[in-house]
């Protein structure tokens, strides 16, 4: 049975195998072998998309509700997306990424405004 440790990209981590387990490589009771550590996953952009209908209001509760943002943080991606055309709401992995992106989609759809939300790679 392999025990596996928490791993990350810089090192090399010790792998315990109790003998005789895969049947390929013999291994006394305690022999040691080293895996790669695993690299830090991809991130990913969630933006925001500006639109002539949508209030700056929406806008900073969507940030708020969905991004935990303070009422500073919020109005200021707000003011990128109204005067630059997109704001970065948050960086996360894929599966957060898409999540956030469904949910403020979903939201503003509900909400009967046509705010846009897409995320891309960092």
């Amino acid at each position: 049975m392999k025990l596996f440790a928490q791993l990350s990209s810089q090192h090399r981590l010790p792998v315990f195998q109790n003998s005789g387990e895969d049947g390929d490589q013999p291994h006394g009771d305690g022999a040691v072998e080293t895996i790669d550590r695993l690299d830090t996953p991809k991130m990913y952009k969630v933006i925001l998309l500006n639109d002539d209908f949508t209030p700056m209001d929406f806008v900073v509760m969507v940030l708020r509700r969905f991004f935990n943002k303070s009422e500073e943080e919020a109005t200021a991606v707000m003011l990128d997306v109204h005067k630059k055309g997109a704001g970065i709401a948050g960086v996360f992995t894929l599966e957060m990424a898409e999540m956030k992106t469904m949910q403020v989609n979903q939201f503003a759809r509900s909400s009967q405004q046509p705010l846009k939300c897409t995320l891309e790679p960092e």
